[in-house]
């Protein structure tokens, strides 16, 4: 069965349950399902180990209840997942004693839902999944990355996703940019469904060598997300990339106080794009200090970052919206110290309709590291490709196309960078004097030929006389035919 049609026959199924409303419910549902189901074939490469020992009692194992086609359906089903399994799955997140896996499992499900209704439908969507997919098979592994681009597109028909989303353009951009190097810290403090992250696991097994390394890569990347369907998304991605005990906390990283981070919980790294346009709920901006507090979520964010960054080799990739970048208050805080303590060496001006249709806010991304102060930020505008006048579903931003920056990049040391059409550089002097104002115009301006005055104050009056000529002779035209009716009339 193809990918389409798969997904197509799992939500008709759906449809037709009572319980499960609208498209965000449908997707939930398909998602702890294919979690427990990969979770079940990762168990059989585990299994292979002398030390495994399952976190789950062996009749909450989707083998034991979901693989048979003829196995429970109808209200048995239905009173076995309400209450037998799920709580079982909760209390994995708290249980004393429990094994990595096991507290993977309850972060993943403390808060999810079972919304169907009907075990009879449900033993349908199980059976489906089951007949078509076996995620021990690589070609069913690489069709999940389908599955995942799929849902996150359904997401953004529901309307979801704007939180959450960043365009794959963007997230491999910023990796091969940032260029991570195997034991390097990672964090995506607002991670979604990991987009980032999994970008960063793909460029890092390039540089593996041995199981010692695929260790060392799992250990050092790490994320954070707030909601639940997401932050399961991002966990199950990340276990079929072979991060068998992904580091994602499901939480808020806003809510922890920022003098509690200690000097060893600094990181190398931070790709992330927070959620912008938000506000966090009161009493989260008392965990920062006075000069921060503020309940606009990307400032939060901001500030967070720049806090967690390791003094000698951090460097951070930020996508933020140009509200950031041209707004006063704590925005004029958090500027100010960007370009005195930090490196603020670099700002790609994406165009308007990347993140779109959630969002039509033109948006950027931020490159700066430790061991500022900056002395001069170079912009690039980022061009439509030729014939755009906008993104879409259909023309999606590509990876292609920012292969201008990276040609423009200069390397590690970003060194021989010239001004082009779509680069220029302002010095931090001069953005201080517009009171760290960061949004800075493209200078380059195309010098369109206009013509000699004269000639074209005669071409003018030409057309001006060809038009009274017309005008007349459509006039002649209606009289003749207005008299030719009424004498018809008569």
């Amino acid at each position: 069965m193809s990918l389409a049609t798969l997904i197509k026959a799992i939500q008709d199924i759906m449809r037709k349950d009572v319980g499960v409303d609208g498209d965000a419910q449908r997707i939930s549902q398909i998602c702890w399902l294919l979690f427990l189901k990969i979770f079940d074939d990762k168990e059989d490469e585990w299994d292979l180990g002398p030390n495994y020992r399952s976190p789950l009692e062996s009749r909450f194992r989707w083998r034991n209840w979901a693989k048979d086609p003829e196995g429970m359906t109808g209200e048995e089903l239905i009173d076995f997942v309400n209450n037998d399994l799920f709580p079982s799955l909760k209390q994995l997140a708290t249980k004393a004693g429990v094994s990595a896996q096991g507290r993977v499992i309850g972060s993943v499900f403390e808060d999810a839902y079972n919304y169907m209704k009907s075990g009879t439908l449900l033993r349908q969507v199980i059976n489906t999944i089951e007949e078509d997919v076996d995620f021990n098979k690589s070609s069913d592994r690489h069709l999940f990355n389908e599955i995942y681009e799929k849902i996150l597109a359904d997401l953004q028909s529901a309307g979801n996703a704007g939180e959450y989303y960043t365009p794959r353009a963007v997230t491999q951009f910023i990796v091969d940019i940032i260029n991570p190097k195997l034991g390097e810290s990672i964090l995506d403090p607002a991670c979604g469904t990991g987009g980032f992250l999994i970008c960063a696991v793909e460029h890092l097994k390039e540089q593996e060598a041995t199981t010692d390394d695929r260790k060392l890569l799992a250990e050092h990347i790490r994320g954070v997300e707030k909601k639940p369907l997401p932050h399961m998304l991002a966990m199950t991605n990340m276990m079929l990339h072979d991060i068998d005990v992904p580091n994602i906390t499901h939480g808020n990283t806003l809510a922890r106080p920022l003098q509690d981070y200690s000097p060893r919980e600094r990181v190398d790294i931070i790709i992330t794009n927070p959620p912008f346009g938000g506000m966090e709920e009161d009493g989260i901006e008392k965990n920062f200090l006075a000069k921060y507090r503020t309940r606009e979520t990307a400032d939060l964010f901001m500030a967070l970052i720049m806090h967690l960054l390791r003094h000698d080799t951090g460097r951070a990739a930020v996508v933020l919206p140009d509200g950031f970048l041209f707004g006063e208050g704590v925005k004029t805080t958090l500027k100010r110290e960007l370009l005195e303590e930090f490196n603020l060496h670099t700002i790609v001006r994406l165009p308007k309709g990347v993140f779109a249709p959630y969002t039509s806010i033109a948006t950027n991304i931020l490159f700066f590291e430790k061991g500022g102060p900056t002395k001069d930020v170079w912009f690039f505008e980022h061009p439509y490709p030729e014939g755009y006048k906008s993104y879409s579903r259909s023309k999606p931003l590509t990876i292609e196309e920012f292969d201008r920056e990276k040609t423009w990049w200069g390397g590690p040391q970003r060194k021989g960078r010239k001004t082009t059409e779509h680069a220029w550089k302002v010095s931090a002097k001069d953005l201080a004097a517009r009171n760290y104002n960061l949004d800075c115009k493209n200078p380059h301006e195309v010098v369109v030929e206009l013509g000699d005055p004269d000639e074209l104050m005669a071409e003018y009056q030409d057309i001006t006389r060809q038009l009274l000529v017309a005008q007349q002779a459509l006039k002649t035209e209606l009289l003749a035919a207005l008299k030719a009716t009424s004498g018809g009339a008569k």
